[in-house]
Parts: structure tokens; C-alpha cells; sequence
């Protein structure tokens, strides 16, 4: 889990570099050409996204149809939806995080990681908790299973 300094860094810095970005590109090939420029990296975003989202659902469908558990593919699905909202968000540095993640590669490999590092965590936070015991009563009643009659 992300801690709260860290978040809050980042809702102050990341807009502030945004802003930092669209003024600089303006001042370079003006302010109408960045308007268009964010206009358009959403629109290219968004059906990139429809597309990668479209295939993720269909390996997801594939995965089910073969009794596997689709984990990998569903938490593909929300780096689109991170990815999404990214894109989105008026920006340079916002847009670059969201096509990154829309490259398939790239955004299995980052799923991969953060799946190898919950496991890890939570194998050492098991190990070091013991053992579960679970107590508890059980009964069979002979007379009323049919095969023993």
C-alpha cells in the first residue's frame, strides 16, 4: 500500500510538473498547437485503449473457457483503467505513464512484478505468524448415510 506522504507528493509535484510541461511546450510551438497536442493524445489514448481493452476481455474470456484463473489478465484490465485515466488527464508526463502502460510487454511485466512482490510479502508475513489452528467438533452419523445400510 502506498503510504499517504508519498501520495500527497504526488497529487502536489504531478500537477506542478504538468503545468511545468504545457508552458514550456506553448512557449515552443505555441499555445494552440499544445491545446491540440493534449486534445489529441487523449483521442489517440482512448482508442488505444479500446483496443488493448477489447483483447484483454478476450483472453479473459479464453482463460475462463480453459477453467484458469484469469489473475494476470484482470490485473492487466486495471492498468488499463489506470492507463485510462491517465490519458485523460490533460498532460505530457500523465499521457507518457498512460501509453506506457498500453504497450502489452511492458504493462505484463510491470503486472508480473507486482504479483511476484505480494506473494513475497505475503509468504513472509504468513511465515512469521505461526501456524492457524482451527478448533472445532465433527460427527457422522452412520444411520443416515444409504451406502452403509
Amino acid at each position: 500500500m502506498i503510504p499517504f506522504p508519498l501520495l500527497f507528493l504526488l497529487f502536489l509535484f504531478v500537477p506542478l510538473l504538468e503545468i511545468y510541461l504545457l508552458i514550456k511546450a506553448g512557449s515552443v510551438i505555441g499555445a494552440l498547437p499544445t491545446v491540440g497536442l493534449v486534445v489529441f493524445t487523449a483521442v489517440l489514448g482512448a482508442f488505444l485503449l479500446r483496443l488493448q481493452g477489447l483483447s484483454t476481455l478476450n483472453r479473459i474470456r479464453a482463460s475462463l473457457a480453459q477453467g484458469k484463473v484469469p489473475a494476470v489478465e484482470i490485473l492487466e484490465g486495471a492498468a488499463l483503467l489506470v492507463a485510462g485515466g491517465l490519458l485523460l488527464t490533460p498532460g505530457f508526463f500523465t499521457d507518457t505513464i498512460g501509453f506506457l502502460l498500453l504497450v502489452p510487454p511492458l504493462r505484463r511485466y510491470l503486472v508480473l512484478k507486482i504479483i511476484e512482490r505480494v506473494t513475497i510479502t505475503s509468504v513472509s508475513r504468513r511465515g512469521t505468524r505461526g501456524p492457524r489452528t482451527f478448533e472445532g467438533e465433527s460427527w457422522h452419523d452412520d444411520d443416515d448415510d444409504p451406502r452403509l445400510r
